[in-house]
């Protein structure tokens, strides 16, 4: 391959490792243990604040969800139209409509302390503004703030989010259990990646020998630009979000590279770069179906 050729492969070989990789380790999240069931939900719940009596405690309906829901096909529309962020990991927990038990500071100490007492890492607390400023007058030190609370211990990360209780606010607090990733998904991202990458480099090269026309190079740079595009735009968002805020379990994979949020892009690109391999296959069928020309050779002299 050409030096040029060599760079393409090399994007392709990237982009297709990481997606390898992304599928490997939605796989190995099948792994993970399921969710506490609603009576364990509200016995935790019971540890951590034995002041307040949570309600809404229900069965996850799936390991992942949409809305709330598990995916389906008839769902398949919503991922590619825009509501692929709506796909993550289930939680159960409970939440508190009405006045709470406790003043919303009194509440934040006393789950901190619980969480502390029964073996759970605690994170540094998470304190936004309920609304922004409408424009002034406006006095920031005045608008109400909610705190959200995030622990861990072993495999099960927990949320609660204190409202302030001020007119107006119906819930008081929300609770949630979610699963960090299981072991398994770490080798299996690896795994994955490096034999992703592997197996596109060496199938790109071969393409390259078969199909280097102008309608083949076109196809595999749309396939680029759909695959590169998301992660280039997703990653640095991902990176900043991380940085910006403590998490007891960090995003999948497949979030830091766009997906499912620009899971038509993704698709885009695999039908480009599919009909970029169909057409170099399609090629060396040709070229070996053809029979050699030959011309009859004058007979030898009488």
């Amino acid at each position: 391959m050409s030096r040029r050729g060599v760079t393409w492969a090399v994007l392709t070989a990237v982009m297709v490792g990481l997606f390898s990789a992304a599928f490997a380790t939605r796989a190995a999240w099948e792994t993970a243990r399921p969710l506490p069931a609603p009576a364990q939900t509200r016995a935790l719940l019971a540890e951590i604040l034995p002041e307040q009596e949570f309600t809404d405690a229900t069965s996850a309906p799936a390991l992942f969800v949409v809305y709330g829901q598990p995916l389906t096909l008839d769902m398949a529309g919503w991922l590619l139209l825009g509501d692929g962020g709506e796909y993550g990991p289930a939680g159960v927990g409970g939440s508190v409509n009405g006045p709470p038990a406790l003043a919303p500071a009194r509440t934040v100490e006393t789950v901190r302390h619980n969480l502390a007492a029964r073996g759970w890492k605690l994170y540094p607390d998470l304190v936004r503004e309920v609304y922004s400023c409408a424009g002034p007058p406006c006095d920031p030190t005045t608008i109400p703030t909610s705190t959200t609370i995030q622990a861990r211990r072993g495999d099960t990360a927990f949320t609660m989010e204190v409202f302030p209780t001020y007119t107006g606010n119906t819930t008081s607090l929300a609770a949630t259990f979610t699963r960090t990733a299981p072991w398994p998904v770490y080798p299996a991202a690896v795994a994955g990646g490096l034999l992703g990458a592997a197996a596109a480099y060496l199938l790109f090269a071969w393409v390259a020998r078969r199909a280097g026309d102008r309608r083949s190079k076109i196809l595999l740079g749309v396939a680029l630009v759909c695959w590169w595009g998301p992660t280039l735009l997703s990653f640095p968002t991902a990176t900043a979000h991380h940085f910006s805020e403590p998490h007891p379990s960090a995003h999948p994979l497949w979030e830091w590279l766009g997906q499912p949020t620009f899971s038509l892009l993704f698709l885009i690109g695999c039908a480009c770069a599919l009909t970029t391999v169909a057409m170099a296959f399609a090629r060396e069928w040709s070229s070996r179906a053809t029979p050699t020309s030959w011309s009859p050779q004058p007979p030898h002299g009488r």
